[in-house]
């Protein structure tokens, strides 16, 4: 069992704990790391630092869904305690006082853990107001702040933008209430203890020995709990990998190559048409592709073809779809979409604003034409019968594999040599 303990700034890269042999540090979690397939049905994930301002949050239904699957997931210190809070009904636990807090209402916002960083080091350089609350609470209990003193001091703290709450920023503060003696406490209790006050990080390190040490604290996820949703399938598609052959990539990115490039790929997404009409999934009655056209059209062939009708969107999560879908993928397959990807890393280096992205549609559509060997007036039925909703969704995929494939050409050297005729055209 691997434990995967998602930290940042609230614990330093050389913290003992994080040593130990079934831990792995990982840095701070963000939209779509859940999804990572080195993370076992029997690991734990231990939430403690997240992004939010830099990348998109981690996502509710991501947590659900590890848990769903018997994922031990542990919450602690700063967006872990968060979500900890909010998820634990659903078999997530949390641990500290950050945690408590969040989950008995006495403090709400992502504001009250945020921190500014050290670019070069990652640490810490200002204090979350979790951490201000508690060492005033500790200062009210030793008679160093009255009750309204303690007040007006976390009103201003907390009017202070969070990358601004520096220790310098907490003693101007002071000087201006006139209570300075507070200051100069937090001053020689921090010479003794660097980490004097820091709640986050004594909870971030319960965290990690519960992981360590405690028994699975994650009970069964409510039965009837949807954890499923259009976005969900999309999220994970974005971010599905698989190490083939000594290579990481996106599952998706594979496929798209597929889609675009193997001249055969028309005939695989007829028989993925038709092994989902047999197999809906959905309660419905299964049947035939073709006799599902003929209850459609009312005739057993006519001017729409079932790939034009039946517009859907792949699911990664289903291994069997994956597996057809990359039948004719080869190992020069997946090396061209490594190249590819490079491609595009080095096209970034030259010209500081490229994306692919910026590629114009139109040069897009001239390669499809060359790939495919149609008309223009024939792409859009071309992408359909490859799996795209449309050529729009063909030339949005084609504009990741631009700048390697137009290197190719330029190189004369084609990416794959194993295909048939159309791969001469199509590389």
């Amino acid at each position: 069992m691997t434990i995967h303990v998602y930290v940042g700034p609230t614990l330093p890269a050389d913290e003992k704990l994080l040593g130990q042999q079934a831990v792995r540090r990982r840095p701070p979690v963000r939209h779509g790391d859940l999804f990572d397939a080195a993370i076992a049905d029997t690991d734990t994930v231990v939430l403690i630092d997240g992004l939010y301002h830099q990348s998109p949050a981690l996502r509710h239904k991501e947590i659900l869904a590890v848990l769903a699957r018997g994922v031990r997931v542990i919450g602690a210190a700063s967006i872990g305690a968060l979500r900890a809070a909010e998820l634990w009904p659903f078999g997530m636990r949390g641990v500290g006082n950050v945690f408590r807090s969040y989950r008995n209402l006495e403090i709400v916002g992502d504001d009250e853990v945020a921190v500014g960083q050290d670019p070069a080091t990652g640490r810490a350089v200002t204090w979350p107001m979790v951490n201000c609350r508690y060492v005033i609470n500790l200062a009210v209990n030793n008679s160093l702040l009255t009750g309204p003193q303690a007040t007006a001091l976390l009103d201003a703290l907390h009017a202070v933008y969070y990358p601004q709450r520096t220790y310098a920023a907490i003693r101007a503060i002071c000087r201006e209430l006139g209570v300075t003696a507070f200051a100069d406490w937090i001053g020689e209790r921090r010479s003794d203890d660097p980490y004097f006050g820091d709640i986050k990080r004594s909870d971030a390190l319960a965290a990690v020995r519960a992981a360590l040490h405690g028994p699975n604290p994650c009970g069964p996820i409510p039965p009837g709990l949807h954890t499923d949703s259009v976005y969900f399938r999309r999220w994970y598609n974005a971010f599905a990998t698989e190490h083939v052959d000594g290579l990481t990539l996106p599952t998706a990115l594979r496929v798209a190559y597929q889609q675009l490039f193997d001249p055969d790929f028309r005939l695989l997404w007829a028989w993925h048409l038709d092994h989902l009409s047999r197999q809906p999934g959905d309660g419905t009655r299964g049947m035939p592709l073709a006799e599902r056209m003929v209850r459609l059209t009312g005739q057993e062939s006519g001017p729409l073809a079932a790939h034009a009708v039946f517009r859907v969107p792949i699911d990664l999560r289903e291994a069997a779809t994956v597996a057809h879908l990359l039948a004719h993928e080869t190992d020069l397959d997946r090396r061209a979409v490594a190249r590819y990807l490079t491609a595009n890393d080095d096209a970034r280096r030259e010209l500081r604003w490229f994306t692919p992205e910026s590629i114009r549609d139109q040069d897009v559509i001239s390669i499809l034409r060359q790939i495919w060997m149609r008309p223009v007036a024939g792409l859009e039925e071309e992408a359909m019968a490859r799996g795209f909703r449309g050529l729009a969704e063909a030339v949005t995929a084609m504009k990741t594999f631009c700048a390697g494939y137009l290197r190719d050409q330029e190189q004369q050297q084609p990416p794959i040599d194993t295909k048939e005729s159309v791969t001469d055209a199509r590389h």
